[in-house]
């Protein structure tokens, strides 16, 4: 399994023409991080996948072709943006509470605990009933039977995973929920019988769009002015990182993001600093009546509304893909979720690291190097893939509002990209290729200024001839705009 076979994927199962994968190179080979998961692939596969796109809209709208490179390491680079991200040449980033982490239960088995947010951490020890610190979380935990604890831990909504290996995950019901789900899902929300019924232009400046068929004017040399995504609205009501590269990457592409963030919901800086290049960001708490509104009225100027929250969670707020669908026709509604949109697993809570835990990935890569605790991937590769699929999805979905008209849905899961990616093979010594250190990385790195210091930051991966992706706006401080387009 080459990269270019697995974007070769993405852009059929897309629908996609066929023909433009002649404007797009991939270069490099796996691996190119100690792993025994085609990585490097899964990397290149997927930002070439988002940048090809970029660069049909940006054909569409104004009938110039261009060329498009994915580089591998610069690839990688990416999916590892925020464990390079530097402030004021300060040290590294600390992403991860020390509770996070394998514990070994009284059974011999493994279990994940997620505990980076303090609310999680809390249930956390409050379920085990011991003391807040780490010797005596792992004595709580070897007291207690792996599968029992992972059950109570999903019940009480808390963030955990039971490591398992491939044969014991396929056969849960919720692996089998998703070995009936493409990798991706693009579809229609609404009744397709109006052909004019959310028909958009490709862009607030744009006019109608310049071309539909691939005779299209080469501009495989010079810059264009016009930016692939300008006069784009997005609404980007995610955080950590799967949804927010798929935010970043649309405002890379020349997208007006905003940012929507309750202050009550937790973060974790380093990543709003990594990930809110490009964006603006501001509070909206909708739980509050008279916010749900602003919401809603921010909806109306919006042509991409994204966002992960667990399925259905949103739909209580009145912001479903149904409804949104009634209140702006031609909406492009994108949802990222942990474990799948179907399935017993659907509401369970996950990140990346933790569908690598349950699904086997860990499991894997610890057997192949031989070490006795599980094994994560050396990035949080599901996050970015899923993340850079999200931004693909949404661009195509707009090119089918701009043809077709109508209003689309877009739907990705972490579990849904692991799949994918333990699909495409292993390498058998993959997991001896050396680490990638910060040094190796240096000339792939860009410098911004912003609020919160000088920000040494991963650039965008993919190289496009005409239209080089880049961000408008330094990252800033949640909440620091007003929820107005105009602003």
């Amino acid at each position: 399994m080459t990269a270019f076979r697995a974007l070769e994927h993405i852009w059929s199962l897309a629908g996609c023409d066929a023909t433009a994968l002649d404007d797009i190179r991939l270069f490099g080979d796996d691996p190119g991080l100690p792993s025994v998961y085609r990585v490097g692939a899964l990397a290149n596969a997927t930002i070439g996948a988002a940048a090809l796109a970029a660069a049909e809209y940006h054909r569409l709208r104004t009938g110039c072709r261009q060329r498009v490179e994915v580089e591998q390491r610069r690839a990688l680079a990416a999916f590892r943006s925020e464990r390079y991200l530097r402030i004021d040449d300060g040290p590294p980033p600390q992403l991860r509470d020390p509770l996070m982490g394998f514990f070994e239960t009284r059974d011999g088995r493994w279990i994940q605990l997620h505990t980076n947010f303090e609310h999680h951490r809390t249930g956390v020890v409050k379920l085990l009933g011991c003391k807040d610190d780490y010797a005596s979380v792992s004595a709580a935990i070897r007291e207690r039977n792996g599968a029992s604890l992972d059950q109570a831990l999903a019940d009480a909504g808390l963030c955990a995973a039971l490591v398992r290996n491939p044969n014991e995950w396929a056969a849960l019901a919720q692996a089998s929920a998703l070995a009936s789900l493409p990798l991706f899902e693009i579809e229609r929300i609404d009744a397709a019988g109006n052909p004019d019924l959310g028909r958009a232009p490709l862009g607030r400046d744009a006019g109608n769009g310049a071309a539909s068929g691939r005779a299209a004017t080469p501009c495989l040399s010079s810059v264009s002015a016009a930016r692939p995504l300008s006069g784009v609205r997005v609404l980007d009501l995610t955080r950590i990182i799967a949804g927010p590269v798929a935010g970043r990457t649309l405002a890379q592409h020349g997208a007006d993001v905003m940012l929507v963030n309750g202050p009550h919901l937790p973060n974790i800086a380093p990543l709003v600093i990594d990930n809110g290049r490009g964006k603006r960001s501001v509070f909206l708490d909708l739980r509050r009546e008279a916010e749900r509104a602003t919401l809603h009225a921010l909806l109306q100027d919006a042509d991409v509304f994204l966002q992960a929250y667990r399925p259905g969670a949103l739909a209580g707020h009145g912001f479903s893909p149904e409804a949104l669908a009634l209140a702006k026709p031609g909406i492009v509604y994108v949802s990222i979720c942990a474990y799948g949109p179907i399935g017993p697993w659907a509401q369970r809570r996950g990140f990346d690291s933790l569908v690598q835990s349950a699904s086997g990935i860990a499991w894997t890569e610890a057997q192949a190097a031989g070490t006795p605790a599980p094994k994560h991937l050396p990035c949080q590769a599901l996050d970015h893939a899923t993340g850079y699929l999200a931004a693909f999805g949404a661009m195509v979905a707009l090119m089918r509002r701009a043809t077709e008209g109508g209003s689309w849905h877009v739907k990705v899961s972490l579990a849904q990209t692991g799949r994918w990616l333990q699909s495409l093979g292993t390498l058998a010594n993959g997991w001896r290729a050396p680490d990638v250190s910060m040094d190796a990385v240096r000339d792939l790195m860009q410098t911004i200024d912003t609020p919160f210091g000088k920000v040494l930051a991963v650039a965008p991966a993919e190289t496009l001839s005409a239209t080089p992706p880049r961000f408008e706006r330094p990252s800033v401080p949640l909440g620091t705009n007003s929820p107005s387009w105009a602003a």
